[in-house]
């Protein structure tokens, strides 16, 4: 996309499918994004694509994105092709039709943060920052309503992405504020390059302008003062002869058509 800047690139992985994992289903609108974390201190964006990949007929659960310090792995299609259900809130909770009045599954994207073990979590964080602005842009969502998390529509039995970010320090409050700002960041900066683009647009046709205007003064003062044309030679020498004027150079355009004009109806 040309309207927000792509910081980080989205490897696409795809999970085989059909298969319990990725069922291949077209998600028909995407509403809102949940935001996950994986609860498995240590794991990466590749090694948790892989499992999902290797169990992908064991069960159902999954989530179109992995995010690590290094890589934002997509592996159900998302944000780099056509969006595809995947199952990362379970059905019979009804938070997510309260809020949204559509099911996770059906109308939100996933979002799974790595952390722990080698994992650097700062690092990681800026990426899942980026990557749930970038989904609010892609989906025309506004970043400080439509992202919710996976503890808040199942709170019974999940607490992600709090794992995650209580390392960090931060409320889920934060993260939304943080993917905010990105947004907004990543906007405004596009916004810029279009305000310069446009003011050397209008830089180019004050120019443009200025040198018409220059030709036309120039065209003038060329008229106010020139030598005898040659159309105007016979009039300038008769008018000379009957001592009607004395100096026939520098005189303007104007000057020697009238003169022209005088001699042809025979006036000089």
């Amino acid at each position: 996309m040309s309207n927000f800047k792509m910081k980080y690139e989205i490897v696409p992985r795809y999970l085989s499918g059909p298969s319990k994992r990725r069922p291949c289903i077209p998600m028909q609108s995407v509403i809102f994004m949940v935001a996950h974390d994986t609860g498995n201190p240590g794991s990466t964006a590749s090694g948790n694509v892989g499992y999902y990949e290797n169990s992908r007929n064991d069960m159902e659960a999954s989530a179109q994105i992995f995010v690590d310090d290094k890589q934002i792995i997509e592996c159900i299609p998302f944000l780099t092709d056509a969006p595809e259900k995947a199952w990362h809130v379970i059905y019979n909770v009804t938070t997510d039709n309260q809020r949204y009045g559509a099911d996770a599954n059906d109308a939100a994207g996933g979002v799974e943060l790595c952390y722990g073990g080698n994992v650097n979590l700062t690092e990681a964080y800026k990426r899942y920052v980026w990557v749930l602005a970038y989904s609010c842009w892609k989906y025309a969502l506004d970043p400080a309503q439509a992202i919710t998390g996976h503890h808040i529509l199942d709170p019974k039995r999940k607490t992600d992405p709090m794992n995650a970010l209580k390392l960090l320090g931060k409320t889920f409050d934060n993260l939304i504020a943080d993917v905010v700002l990105e947004y907004n960041e990543c906007m405004e900066e596009d916004d810029m390059s279009k305000e310069i683009e446009e003011l050397k647009g209008k830089f180019q046709t004050l120019l443009n302008t200025a040198d018409v205007h220059i030709k036309k003064i120039n065209d003038l003062e060329a008229k106010a003062s020139m030598s005898v044309p040659d159309w105007a030679k016979d009039a300038v020498t008769s008018a000379v002869s009957k001592g009607l004027i004395d100096t026939p150079e520098g005189r303007s355009y104007d000057f020697y058509s009238l003169l022209a004009v005088f001699h042809r109806k025979g006036l000089i």
